[in-house]
């Protein structure tokens, strides 16, 4: 196929997405295009990053990939993770080589079947606004043409988002505060803060590690106790 048309296709896996971003549908079927469009992947994933703490996932193309992505989010740590933070992308060919470095993301990973990940940063030059994370169920290296590929899937994601985003901003429109699930995190965090006196970053880990110590999400958590099903007494050390 002639470069031209590949770039088409490319596009077209963005453009073509169901839905509009912001909406739940839109990010899921942006995944499905990927994995269809890029040869050798199994599972992909579009989440928003912002910081530690604020982060929203935009949509997986299969439910595990979801849950890794939520992962990632209560363990803070990942390839996801790392690629938003270094701002370049972190290719793992091989998770059995990485449990020295993400011990418990490589652990849930591997429980679902995933041997290797391949995550891009969304951004166009200083704005970084998340992550592609792209999953396979087998070992090894891609080609460098799918590499490239999914490269500019990320850069087309973060184009459509900042597109959208600015269009929003012309009609107050907040969209992205809108469609931003991690803001139950932020009440919870500003919660637990005031009620023992502690920094909102220290009431942050107390909370991620009682999602880590029960099994759950940090999503999940945060939720559970705005809705005063968890005791504030447990997470007061």
């Amino acid at each position: 196929m002639a470069d031209e048309d590949r770039r088409h296709v490319l596009w077209r896996a963005v453009a073509d997405a169901a839905g509009s971003p912001g909406q739940g549908t839109w990010g899921r079927s942006v995944c499905r295009n990927c994995v269809a469009t890029l040869i050798g992947i199994d599972a992909a994933a579009v989440t928003l990053r912002a910081t530690a703490s604020a982060q929203d996932m935009l949509g997986a193309s299969v439910e595990w990939a979801g849950l890794l992505e939520d992962q990632q989010y209560t363990l803070g740590e990942g390839p996801g993770v790392q690629a938003f933070t270094q701002g370049s992308p972190v290719l793992v060919d091989d998770l059995s080589a990485a449990d020295h470095q993400w011990p418990a993301f490589t652990e849930a990973a591997q429980s679902v079947g995933v041997a290797a990940v391949f995550a891009f940063p969304l951004q166009l030059g200083a704005i970084a606004l998340g992550t592609l994370d792209l999953y396979r169920r087998s070992p090894g290296a891609l080609p460098p043409g799918v590499l490239a590929e999914a490269a500019a899937l990320a850069d087309l994601i973060a184009l459509v988002l900042l597109a959208k985003a600015d269009r929003a901003e012309a009609t107050d429109q907040v969209w992205l505060r809108q469609i931003g699930s991690y803001h139950d995190v932020h009440i919870a965090t500003g919660m637990l803060s005031a009620r023992h006196g502690i920094s909102l970053a220290e009431a942050f880990t107390r909370l991620r590690a009682h999602a880590f110590g029960r099994g759950g999400s940090v999503l999940d958590t945060a939720r559970d106790v705005i809705a005063r099903r968890i005791d504030f007494d447990e997470l007061g050390e």
